[in-house]
């Protein structure tokens, strides 16, 4: 759950902190207030878009700091999987803001924007004002019910992707491979020419490799033939003074010491060592030596036969093994085209078999879905009717695609009626944002023990609502703030009375100008807001006394 919140230099926000609690927390305040600047800091937070006037008049940089409590298993291994490691279980998410430019962190370190709303999206939901119009959208509808019935859709729509993908692949394979004699042809003499010519180059897997090393050795061959010679003069030729000839005088001077205690012998036994080491070496030497013997026509064969190798590669692949593996290719593409018919008719088969596999996972995943939408559908329109709708009827209407996608061979739709003798009405025929934020409501209330997002933020979800509606929604609020953390930023006292933590949101004039704050409120303080809410600037005690009612 979302624990603290600190911002610092935006818009009216000079530096505020705040402590949020377990389930329903309520931000009341007067309109203008800066209810919308905090929320919006919050999005900065989340990776937001950042323009350098939301930056408080003066300052530099404007900061937002997000600490969650991690105690979700599963959460906690998503996050170790993205190498995101809680600290004494919890998580930072910062956010630096410059004119220009940005810098994210998570638990100190900095990460990318795109890591950071990764991992922002894992750890809160925020429902706008405007959010319930996705209802409009009927792929949402779909994924609404997905989600609810995760246990059950999740395999058989990984299994579906998976079968279309084939599928796919194996309808574009077959519309590629389409085309008249003329072209093939074509394409077999272009394969003809191209196996021919790799396979005349005679070369073997590694062989520019060597052939590369073999032209730099020869390159430099002159240069380094003097330095050997110089090595060779100095350890082993003929010559008085050289290390073969002083190291065989040294071991002639201690011959008579290794007799005379253990000592000298050992002595004696190292110096014998060293010789031999030597003699090892000289004859590597010599050998190298002899390796840098060319001529001049085998420096010219090598640097043709290097040319040709790189020509090969430029035209067929990186390397003598890719060059290779792109003729086994050629010769395979040129079989399929020398049994053109067969080739063809194999693809058919191929293609036949993945559209009956496809369809197998897609009808699968079809009936799990409809068999999920009768408990699912049931479950709205229980809560529909809770929230004060009169005559609520409600469906989910499949219909199938004109054609196969990943996610299946169907598209879902809510239909309702919200009034008696009214026909049923797609979604997107619902006028009213009140009904489409109480839909939305009912909707996120089902789905509130299936979200694994562990804190959701509802921004002024109420507009449009009022009076006996209020109430009804009000207790959904805190039906979801039971299984998550509940975020509302409301103006309703019915909302607001719900509240299991009540914060409060003012604008104040201070150091010649205005600054936004946030305080939270004990019972009684809470009752006074209420009464606010209820009586605007006159709080009597009647109004006084109703909003102390109500919060009981």
């Amino acid at each position: 759950m979302l624990e603290n919140l600190h911002v610092k230099n935006l818009a009216l926000i000079d530096e505020i902190e705040v402590d949020f609690q377990p389930g329903l927390n309520i931000l009341t305040g007067e309109t203008g207030a800066g209810k919308s600047i905090l929320l919006g800091s919050v999005n900065l937070a989340l990776g937001g878009r950042f323009h350098a006037d939301m930056l408080r008049t003066g300052a530099k940089f404007g900061l937002v700091e997000l600490t969650f409590t991690i105690d979700s298993p599963s959460l906690e291994e998503q996050l170790t999987a993205m190498d995101i490691f809680p600290e004494d279980g919890r998580i930072v998410l910062s956010r630096k803001l410059m004119p220009g430019r940005s810098v994210s962190k998570i638990n100190g370190e900095t990460v990318s924007m795109a890591a950071l709303k990764d991992v922002a999206s894992m750890l809160i939901d925020i429902h706008g004002q405007h959010e319930h119009q996705s209802l409009l959208h009927k792929k949402n509808h779909l994924a609404f019910l997905d989600l609810y019935a995760k246990d059950q859709v999740e395999k058989l729509k990984k299994d579906t992707a998976k079968a279309f993908r084939t599928y796919h692949g194996c309808r574009k394979k077959l519309d590629e491979s389409g085309m008249d004699e003329r072209e093939r042809q074509k394409e077999i003499s272009l394969a003809e020419f191209e196996v021919n010519e790799i396979e005349e180059a005679g070369l073997f897997e590694g062989e520019d490799e060597e052939v590369e090393a073999l032209y730099r050795r020869m390159s430099a061959g002159k240069k380094v033939a003097q330095r050997i010679a110089e090595a060779y003069h100095y350890t082993s030729e003929d010559e008085s003074g050289n290390a073969s000839e002083l190291l065989s005088r040294a071991i002639h001077a201690l011959s008579d010491v290794e007799s005379v205690d253990e000592q000298g012998a050992g002595l004696y036994g190292q110096l014998i060592e060293i010789d031999s080491l030597l003699n090892d070496f000289n004859r590597e030497l010599s050998e190298y030596a002899k390796s840098l013997d060319f001529s001049e026509e085998e420096f010219y064969g090598t640097e043709n036969r290097l040319n040709e190798l790189n020509r090969l590669k430029t035209k067929y692949g990186n390397s003598a093994a890719q060059v290779l593996e792109y003729c086994e290719e050629r010769k395979q593409r040129l079989k399929e085209l020398e049994d053109y018919e067969q080739y063809m008719q194999e693809l058919e088969e191929q293609l036949k078999a993945s559209r009956q596999d496809y369809e197998k996972h897609a009808l699968a995943l079809r009936k799990a879905r409809k068999k999920a939408a009768v408990s699912f559908v049931k479950e709205i329109k229980k809560g529909l009717s809770d929230m004060n709708f009169l005559d609520v009827r409600f469906e989910m209407r499949f219909l199938e695609l004109p054609d196969y996608t990943s996610d299946g061979m169907d598209e879902a739709e809510f239909y309702i009626s919200t009034n008696p003798g009214e026909d049923l009405r797609s979604m997107g025929n619902v006028a009213s944002g009140g009904e489409l934020s109480r839909i939305m409501l009912a909707i996120k209330t089902v789905l509130a023990d299936r979200e694994d997002t562990p804190t959701l933020i509802f921004d002024e979800i109420d507009t449009g609502i009022s009076g006996i509606t209020a109430g009804k929604v009000a207790e959904k609020m805190h039906i979801i703030g039971e299984s998550r953390q509940v975020l509302c930023i409301t103006h309703l006292a019915q909302i607001a009375a719900q509240a299991d933590a009540h914060y409060l949101i003012q604008k104040r004039a201070k150091n010649n100008g205005a600054q936004t704050e946030i305080f939270g409120l004990e019972e009684e303080e809470s009752v006074q807001e209420l009464a606010r809410l209820l009586g605007g600037a006159k709080v009597t005690a009647s109004i006084l006394e109703s909003a102390r009612e109500m919060k009981r």
